[in-house]
């Protein structure tokens, strides 16, 4: 049995290896936005109200996912976006790691819920955000394209 070491952490510098694991994975994840560049990276990474937290499976970066934690009038919320896994890591708990460390860093945060969206058709992704104890709400999400 291949036992891999999993290990999430917090993307906290941009070198060469980053910028190709994210160019390798956001791919994976959306079709219509390009791979962030160095630049683009640096500033996630420097960002007060951005975690970029890599799950690592014997040094590969083999996930990532944001998690955005921001103070409104009405209290901290916390909202993840962007999460994927690569294709050749899925079914391995790459995205329930990421997912609890992205939980539990807004509940030290202070947020009192944590927010997020998945296309219906991302199923697996859904069944994971429902195990974790993810409720779908009933309410519009708007969007307005500005480009």
């Amino acid at each position: 049995m291949d036992e891999r070491l999993l290990e999430i952490r917090e993307a906290t510098e941009v070198d060469d290896a980053l910028v190709a694991a994210m160019a390798r994975l956001v791919p994976q994840l959306s079709s219509s936005n390009p791979p962030p560049d160095a630049a683009a990276l640096s500033a996630i990474v420097a960002s007060d109200a951005s975690v970029l937290l890599l799950a690592e499976e014997d040094g590969e970066v083999v996930g990532a996912m944001t998690l955005v934690v921001f103070t409104i009038p009405t209290g901290v919320r916390a909202w993840i976006e962007d999460v994927v896994v690569d294709e050749a890591a899925r079914g391995r708990g790459v995205g329930d790691a990421l997912n609890r460390a992205a939980i539990e860093r807004a509940r030290e945060a202070g947020a009192r819920t944590v927010d997020l969206t998945s296309r219906p058709s991302r199923e697996a992704a859904n069944h994971l955000y429902r195990r974790l104890g993810f409720e779908q709400r009933d309410t519009n999400v708007y969007r307005l394209d500005l480009q």
